[in-house]
């Protein structure tokens, strides 16, 4: 059968097509985004820096010079960076991403300077906020204060008789309640709990509620329910992208968190990715445990996240030897030993990653020795250490022995800077925060924020690693200086290195052909600017999947 004429016509129109677009664009492939006059740090292996990427369904397809790319691609859309540097998509191997979003509706009480300041603002949350059941804040410390005793219920108690108060402390691991929420909580002086501690001076509780002992007050307080949890993840989200993150690590989620993340995913409704640690709860192990771990793209669950002991501003952290401003006491694990064992086996015969909150050098050194009874040697199976914070000096070898990644907070050595020689005295505070030592293990970190008990901008920990100062750039040469790291393990430790923590350092973390096209663009290079600029470089473009959301403009500076 001959074709017909009709059939001639269709074919030649085709074949000029061809012809008049291969006259305009020569060879050139097609691409959705042509990213060019920038100063692309790659991260790759060999800390490659670029001029332009190009960009196709989501992903890297090619990185290299100006005139090479624009030669080889013709794209729907272009970027002139216009020299601005360009870096991987930042990864907050460490945070409360939920939580965040959360105590945006709770009284911010982060840098309140007395106890009287934070009953100002709560006060004032209460006027803006009159009908809520609770009255809910976050962030006092009173390491902060002038007097840096713990605070007391009294004053709450005389101005809300009638309404539960439960205030957090900005570690997230002690609480101040006022007598009416101790009172729906069935709290008494005779109530006892593992792992955490009620205050009591003179036969009364003083409202002070220290690690396990938070949750029988804050149990009482409703859930947000499915609208406010989509609220509160929609607005980190938010937060987040206008700092550069693009993947989050949220440390501490139910089932029923992560299925709400999963169809906010699929239908649209959230584009952050998130690395999810489960609770270790009954109900998560029954059903995670059998399934195995669950990844999409930008949702990722293979993980546990445990707590062993509480804080060091609390003095809930479990050390080897007394606190050095507390004679007699040395903070506790929260569970009982066995609990740990038991657990580390469990999620080892299922193949998923243990990741164990850290602080005290007791606690260290026990999830050290829990951890290699069950990894022996060398592996792959990335266990985390989260926060490593007190480490002392011969058990930070078992870091390397065991293949186990020290998940860090440089911030926090930062902000405990101003006491925490107190609490650990002039020799033990050497060990802590030594986040050189511990890269040298393994040659690499995870960097995290532990957001919102930290500011959640990534460039605030790149600083605080680099550095070691605070935004008063204090003290003069650094907190502990020798344990300072360079610019370019700092941006590993939050892009590849946060990546490879996850198990996702084939997709993510490096500006690499194949790899999500997840990347941010800053005012000011920040491994080329002075020090003292490197915690306030703007965000000026955050891309997820080659589209952009996030753009300074004049009224999101």
């Amino acid at each position: 059968m001959f074709p017909t004429v009709q059939t001639l016509k269709k074919w030649r129109l085709c074949l000029l097509s061809g012809f008049l677009f291969a006259g305009c664009h020569g060879s050139k492939q097609p691409v959705d985004l042509l990213v060019h006059h920038a100063v692309v740090y790659t991260v790759n292996d060999g800390f490659r820096v670029a001029e332009a990427f190009a960009v196709k369904e989501g992903r890297f397809v090619a990185v290299g010079s100006n005139d090479e790319l624009r030669d080889r691609y013709v794209a729907t859309q272009t970027l002139d960076a216009g020299g601005k540097p360009v870096y991987p998509g930042f990864i907050d191997a460490h945070c409360h991403f939920l939580g965040y979003g959360l105590s945006l509706r709770q009284a911010n009480l982060v840098g309140t300077r007395s106890f009287a300041e934070v009953v100002e603002k709560v006060a004032a949350h209460r006027r803006n906020y009159p009908a809520a059941a609770w009255i809910q804040g976050r962030g006092w410390d009173q390491n902060d204060w002038a007097r840096q005793s713990f605070p007391t219920k009294d004053t709450l108690d005389a101005l809300f008789p009638d309404v539960p108060v439960l205030l957090t402390r900005v570690d997230g691991h002690a609480a101040l309640a006022n007598q009416k929420a101790l009172d729906l909580a069935g709290v008494t002086v005779r109530t006892r709990v593992d792992g955490g501690k009620l205050e009591i001076k003179n036969g009364r509780l003083t409202g002070i509620l220290v690690d396990n002992a938070v949750g029988l007050v804050s149990r009482m307080i409703p859930p947000p329910g499915r609208a406010g949890q989509i609220a509160a993840l929609q607005n980190a989200e938010r937060n987040c992208f206008a700092v550069g993150l693009t993947t989050v690590d949220d440390a501490g989620l139910d089932k029923d968190i992560v299925d709400v993340l999963d169809s906010l995913h699929r239908t649209g409704g959230l584009s952050m990715r998130v690395y999810a640690m489960l609770n270790p709860t009954p109900r998560n192990q029954a059903h995670y445990l059998t399934r195995g771990p669950y990844k999409t793209d930008r949702l990722n669950v293979r993980s546990f996240k445990v707590y062993a002991d509480g804080a060091l501003g609390s003095r809930g952290a479990c050390l080897l030897e007394d606190y050095g401003d507390a004679p007699g006491e040395r903070g506790f694990l929260l569970r009982p030993p066995d609990y740990y064992r038991q657990l580390a086996d469990t999620l080892y015969r299922h193949n998923f990653q243990m990741n164990t909150h850290c602080i005290g050098d007791s606690a260290n050194r026990f999830l050290l020795d829990v951890y290699g009874a069950v990894l022996k040697g060398h592996n792959d199976r990335r266990w985390r250490i989260e926060h490593a914070q007190v480490v002392s000096a011969e058990d930070v070898e078992k870091f390397g022995r065991f293949s186990v990644v020290p998940s860090v907070q440089p911030t926090h050595g930062t902000s405990d800077m101003y006491w925490a020689g107190e609490r650990l005295g002039r020799e033990r505070v050497k060990t802590a925060y030594a986040y050189r030592a511990l890269y040298q293990q393994n040659q690499r970190l995870a960097f995290g924020s532990d957001f919102p008990v930290e500011d959640i901008r990534p460039l605030y920990g790149f600083h605080a690693a680099v550095v070691r100062q605070d935004a008063k750039e204090y003290p003069v040469g650094g907190f502990q200086p020798e344990n300072a790291l360079s610019r370019e393990n700092a941006l590993r430790g939050m892009t590849i290195w946060a990546a490879y923590s996850n198990f996702e350092e084939k997709e993510k973390g490096s500006i690499e052909p194949g790899k999500f096209a997840d990347f941010v663009v800053l005012e000011e290079d920040v491994m080329q600017a002075a020090p003292a600029r490197l915690r306030n470089a703007a965000v000026l473009r955050t891309f997820v999947n080659g589209k952009q959301v996030y753009a300074r403009t004049a009224v999101n500076p």
